[in-house]
């Protein structure tokens, strides 16, 4: 009798029919052809986004706890990395290569509105988004992972534990907060980057560099700055949560779901910056311009 009880819990999970109504993330569908398997994919995800923000506002709110220790998880290991390509990316590329742009235009003195589009808009989010994918979301899904192929995940849906308001949640808000904070901090030393190439390089004046930049920076480049990262810490999570918690084949299963998990989300990321600026540019003009 135990060990068909044992034989039907598992066949119960394995139909996504957990004890007390409680729900799974959802497993890739089946019956499409490999070359489309990217829908399957997209499918799958959108899903474990609808039912996330469905746990997220039901009670019991009981997550609070893995929530915080997935922030610190965040923070110990992408700020040093932040911190480091930011400084070096910000001083090269719109530091000394930007500022070569404009001196052949004889206006070195209009660095700090260049900026403003450099790190404001591109280049600190992007930054941002790649840092956090590369280092964060790919912690999230090898954990995952390991306790999928070790069957700790059924185990405890069998236990009847919500499964996306225990795991999902709480790494979901987590890369959401976590991908804001780090982007007014990875702003300022992008800025500070590009300020230490304009006086060092180009040996214009801190004064003309925070006057140009102040009379370019509007409330639409924050508003729209702040939604992007959001943003990319949610789309991170997704991503890279789904990976993990549908990985299988073993170790090896856990490798190759990390892989995809960084490739798809930095396409992702990609695709979905350039949506953003494309709606900021055509929807405030003005921020196209060098004032």
């Amino acid at each position: 009798m135990a060990t068909a009880t044992g034989t039907n819990a598992g066949a119960t999970v394995e139909r996504g029919q957990l004890p007390g109504g409680l729900t799974r993330p959802p497993a890739p569908p089946k019956g499409l052809p490999a070359p489309l398997g990217w829908i399957e994919q997209l499918t799958g995800m959108t899903l474990l986004t609808l039912q996330t923000m469905r746990a997220a506002v039901s009670p019991p709110y009981n997550w609070g706890g893995e929530f915080i220790e997935q922030c610190w998880l965040v923070t110990k290991r992408a700020f040093i990395p932040l911190m480091f390509c930011t400084l070096v990316f910000s001083y090269g590329a719109p530091g000394v290569t930007g500022g070569s742009i404009l001196a052949t235009l004889a206006t070195t003195d209009r660095l700090g509105a260049f900026a403003v589009m450099a790190s404001v808009r591109e280049l600190a989010t992007w930054i941002n988004g790649m840092v956090i994918a590369g280092v964060a979301g790919t912690a999230i899904c090898a954990d995952l992972g390991a306790r999928k192929v070790r069957d700790e995940l059924d185990a405890l849906a069998v236990l009847g534990t919500d499964l996306i308001k225990t795991l999902i949640v709480p790494r979901f808000f987590a890369l959401g907060l976590m991908t804001v904070v780090f982007n007014y901090w990875n702003t300022a030393i992008s800025l500070v980057g590009q300020l230490i190439a304009n006086m060092t390089v180009w040996q214009e004046s801190a004064a003309g560099y925070l006057s140009t930049f102040s009379s370019n920076f509007t409330i639409a480049e924050v508003a729209f700055n702040t939604l992007k990262v959001l943003t990319f810490g949610f789309i991170i999570a997704v991503v890279c949560c789904y990976k993990g918690m549908n990985a299988k084949g073993g170790a090896a299963g856990v490798g190759r779901a990390v892989n995809q998990a960084v490739v798809v989300s930095f396409c992702a990321v990609y695709v979905y910056n350039y949506l953003l600026n494309s709606l900021l540019l055509g929807a405030f003009p003005e921020t196209s311009t060098l004032r």
